[in-house]
């Protein structure tokens, strides 16, 4: 790795916070921890994150949650058509948010401190998974599948914000019981968007 190149040193960091966080909690963590878990320097680390421990924190959430969501989208990204996608990305999503030590740990001792970070993140997070949607969606339209009068962008962010819901909450639906799963997918998610499903 070569300190010439920022956006190493940048992942490096945030690699460093979010050990630090498992490790002492957001609250306790300071950019001292920062320093000696990332090997960078004090510096450094203020000129990445010029708003210090607040910026830094706030940015290691942001980093945690972008690749949990890449992980997920290359958990769903082979699904035959966007009934099973949705199908899939959910089982996947609970349980990955329910077997995720930090989180739940966080969830329990410090969500106060998270949860705030949680909501400006879900802003963000909200438009990458309608893009993400929106070619699965052009093609239940070309199918044939979708509802008259049904506006693709609004489809899209409507089932994002559905399934951030489900995936922070499962709600009434046991999302280990895959007729459960397909239930809430094809009745609640798609049933004013897809004619069949």
């Amino acid at each position: 790795m070569t300190a010439a190149d920022p956006l190493t040193v940048r992942d490096r960091v945030l690699a460093a916070a979010y050990t630090c966080v498992t490790r002492f909690g957001l609250a306790k963590t300071t950019i001292e921890d920062v320093v000696k878990e990332s090997g960078v320097s004090r510096a450094t680390i203020y000129r990445q994150f010029p708003g210090g421990r607040d910026e830094l924190l706030q940015a290691t959430v942001a980093w945690e949650i972008a690749r949990y969501f890449n992980e997920l989208a290359d958990a769903v990204r082979d699904a035959p058509d966007l009934a099973h996608l949705l199908e899939d990305g959910l089982v996947f999503a609970r349980r990955s948010v329910v077997e995720h030590e930090v989180l739940q740990k966080m969830l329990v001792t410090e969500p106060e401190r998270l949860l705030p970070l949680l909501t400006t993140e879900s802003s963000k997070t909200l438009p990458f998974i309608a893009a993400f949607l929106h070619p699965y969606l052009e093609r239940e339209e070309r199918a044939g599948r979708l509802r008259p009068g049904v506006d693709l962008d609004r489809a899209a962010d409507y089932l994002a914000r559905g399934i951030l819901a489900l995936i922070g909450e499962a709600g009434r639906w046991d999302f280990e019981d895959r007729a459960q799963v397909r239930d809430v997918v094809r009745n609640e998610l798609l049933g004013g968007i897809v004619v069949t499903v």
